[in-house]
């Protein structure tokens, strides 16, 4: 990421505006919200929020009508997929399904399989940009906040984040409607921190001569320089900032410049933070997306101030199948790859009780193969959840599916059972809400409640 697109992001060391927990809770609807400091402290939760962008498929965790959708899909699945084979709870061993059942196993997830909006499906709205507004808000009306920044001004209000926080939220996707402010301008020290993979670090002024340098003057140096050959030299970095506090009249910005050095020297301690050796659990190598989760890990166990953490999977490529459905094989695998690369770190760090991770996206696909060798738009998607031990009882595999043909070409769904445990894609964000001690979560997502787990 761009020094200047961080900045942009980054402003968790500038000057900070204050209202009234009543002028909050007027402003972005909060006045009924209840809050349970207790709660958030007993769950201490800290969570990675991985959204599939473009609508991944359902079927790597659930193959269960499998047999069916073959019948009566108008391509056929078996000569298209190099193999499909149900591991033995229904999920797609080819498409990450064995490292699902290990999770499954040693109970550090939960799939479930019908996350669907009856709400959509009325409206007939399976278009991506209002759908990601929707799931990111936490809401049917895209005039409010995203799901980040409410949880953001909850916990200011209550006076459980504040401008002495470090990095409560981050992103390492960009900007995101995670973030879209509501009807009120939002504390500048809650905004997300933007980093990428390798926690480059934003805060540092690298010296540009470096390798000049004597053993001595490097050693003297602040540690963010890191042998970098671009940047400020130390001296003039040591004028700039003696500069900054004797001009700025401003006392927050004095703060700001003032703040910057530790806050480098901090991002640098979490970047080379060491992961355990987690043997043949080991992170993927070469894989961006992997690189993310590895470094959330390391931020949020490095720092108890972070709270959110989103990320997306470009890197693998995007979800929207519409054809050449095959990659989505190859790129569900290497998502589960390193989702279970990630529990195996959380649990040498013993903190897969406090930290979890949430996946999911806009919707899933319909089932069948079409005429391009993909899947068009869907409603039902699948809802992973994984560690967040603390305040998360894993109940392996819940919900159950039927396949519902409209009769009409490419119009082949998966749908709820009836009688089967299912939720509104907004619950997604009610379950967020309610881990970080919202107690009525459902006021801020149209009465939809956070999911059974």
């Amino acid at each position: 990421m761009k020094r200047r697109n961080f900045i942009k992001l980054s402003l968790v060391a500038c000057s900070s505006l204050f209202f009234s927990s009543r002028v909050l809770a007027e402003d972005i609807n909060l006045n009924n919200v209840n809050f349970s400091k207790e709660i958030y402290s007993k769950n201490a939760a800290q969570t990675i929020v991985v959204y599939l962008y473009g609508g991944a498929s359902q079927l790597a965790g659930n193959l269960t009508n499998i047999e069916e959708i073959k019948s009566k899909s108008q391509s056929d699945y078996d000569n298209y997929f190099r193999a499909i084979t149900a591991t033995k709870s229904g999920c797609w061993q080819e498409a990450g399904g064995l490292y699902m059942e290990d999770m499954l196993d040693s109970g550090d997830m939960t799939i479930f399989r019908c996350s669907y909006s009856n709400v959509r499906e009325q409206n007939h709205n399976k278009a991506h940009g209002v759908c990601t507004l929707q799931n990111q808000k936490g809401n049917f009306d895209l005039n409010r906040g995203g799901i980040v920044t409410n949880i953001a001004q909850i916990l200011e209000a209550n006076g459980v984040v504040n401008e002495n926080s470090v990095m409560p939220f981050v992103t390492l996707e960009g900007e995101s409607n995670f973030y879209s402010q509501g009807s009120r301008p939002l504390s500048s020290y809650l905004r997300a921190v933007g980093l990428d993979e390798n926690l480059k670090n934003p805060y540092s002024r690298y010296s540009r001569y470096w390798y000049y340098y004597t053993q001595e003057e490097k050693d003297s140096a602040p540690t963010s320089y890191n042998n970098s050959k671009t940047g400020f030299d130390p001296e003039f970095d040591k004028i700039m900032t003696a500069m900054a506090q004797q001009n700025n009249t401003n006392q927050k910005v004095k703060e700001s410049f003032g703040k910057r050095e530790s806050l480098s020297d901090f991002i640098d301690d979490i970047a080379t933070a060491t992961t355990p050796d987690l043997g043949i659990n080991a992170y993927p190598s070469n894989d961006k997306f992997a690189q993310k989760l590895e470094s959330s890990i390391k931020i949020l166990a490095n720092n108890e101030d972070t709270k959110v953490i989103t990320i997306n999977t470009g890197s693998l490529g995007g979800w929207d199948d519409h054809d050449d459905a095959r990659n989505y094989v190859t790129r569900s695998e290497a998502l589960f790859k390193s989702l279970k690369s990630a529990m195996a770190h959380l649990k040498a760090l013993n903190k897969d009780g406090n930290i979890s991770i949430m996946v999911y996206g806009e919707f899933g696909r319909n089932v069948n193969l079409n005429s391009a060798l993909g899947w068009d738009h869907g409603n039902l998607q699948n809802f992973y959840v994984l560690g967040g031990k603390n305040y998360f009882t894993h109940k392996g595999v819940v919900g159950e599916t039927d396949v519902e043909d409209t009769g009409s070409i490419n119009r082949l769904y998966l749908k709820p059972k009836s009688g089967t445990y299912t939720f509104e894609h907004l619950s997604i964000a009610a379950t967020l809400y309610k881990i970080f001690g919202v107690t009525n979560p459902e006021i801020l997502t149209n009465n939809n409640p956070a999911v059974e787990i």
